[in-house]
């Protein structure tokens, strides 16, 4: 059995600011504002959260080849 890390670090596009956030087990984390330079990040096409695309960590859905988050009805905003 595999453990499904909660953790993930989220590297910005634009500015490399690095922060380790810990992920929603039950909703997508569809965007995300850098705490350095403010840019608000969204997933890359064919992502499905933040995570997918600029963390060190996919989603929990994603780890454990569930249904991608990017199903859900109401994305999560941090």
């Amino acid at each position: 059995m595999t453990t499904t890390m909660l953790e993930s670090a989220l590297t910005c596009p634009h500015c490399g600011f690095m922060s380790v956030e810990v992920m929603p087990t039950d909703a997508c984390l569809y965007f995300y504002e850098c705490t350095k330079c403010k840019a608000l990040l969204s997933p890359k096409s064919g992502d499905c959260c933040v995570f997918c695309s600029y963390g060190s960590a996919k989603c929990p859905p994603s780890q454990e080849s569930r249904a991608c988050c990017a199903d859900s009805a109401t994305p999560a905003k941090r």
